[in-house]
């Protein structure tokens, strides 16, 4: 299987359990996500961590592999280092803010935004991540987000994303990619395997599904 084909995570995928700090046991997904994720980056890309989060550490992990990095999130403590150590320390543990360099903080440009109101030039990214977030946003909001996602990209540029299913349903899905003039990458397989990761610490059961754009 490659890298590039959009489908459900599996159980005998990749996964990590440190993406620069030690993540929490109950971040279900990101052991998976973020190891696929990183797959992608590039020390020659400039890229954007798209609703970023503020103590989540994949915008920090990026600086050590990447040109430039961007991170927008809508919660203002992203422009507080001092809060962003804080939240840190609340979800990931004393070690993980005491581990936590500021120097990583400095190296990320963090900006206040809403994913369907991007404050980006167009065809400025190489990469746009999207980690489990577009769950959480309406539907006019998402299809916003996937106009914005293609107007940051630069022309041979990837949106690289997860979220959780059947939070997400694939007919608004595929709607919003077909609006918003982008195409998937490589295969596509919306089947869900026997053997998918799952999560019912928060029934219903959720799955987590990965995805590969590109504009047409």
């Amino acid at each position: 299987m490659s890298k590039y084909d959009s489908r459900f995570f599996v159980h005998s995928d990749e996964k990590t359990d440190t993406t620069l700090l030690k993540l929490p046991h109950d971040w279900w997904s990101r052991f998976y996500e973020y190891e696929w994720a990183s797959e992608f980056v590039s020390k020659d890309d400039v890229v954007l961590d798209a609703a970023c989060g503020v103590c989540h550490p994949f915008k920090f992990y990026l600086t050590d592999k990447c040109q430039t990095v961007y991170a927008c999130d809508l919660d203002p403590r992203i422009l507080d280092p001092e809060a962003i150590i804080q939240d840190v320390k609340a979800f990931l543990g004393a070690d993980a803010a005491a581990q936590l360099d500021k120097s990583y903080i400095n190296k990320v440009d963090f900006s206040i935004a809403n994913l369907s109101e991007l404050p980006y030039e167009n065809k400025k990214f190489d990469k746009v991540f999207c980690i489990s977030v577009l769950e959480h946003m309406d539907q006019t909001s998402l299809f916003g987000a996937f106009r914005e996602f293609n107007r940051v990209l630069k022309d041979d540029g990837l949106l690289v994303l997860t979220f959780d299913f059947p939070d997400i349903q694939f007919d608004i899905l595929e709607e919003a990619i077909r609006q918003s003039d982008l195409i998937f990458y490589g295969n596509v397989s919306f089947e869900l395997p026997e053997d998918a990761l799952y999560s019912r610490f928060h029934p219903p059961t959720l799955y987590c599904f990965r995805s590969v754009l590109k504009k047409k």
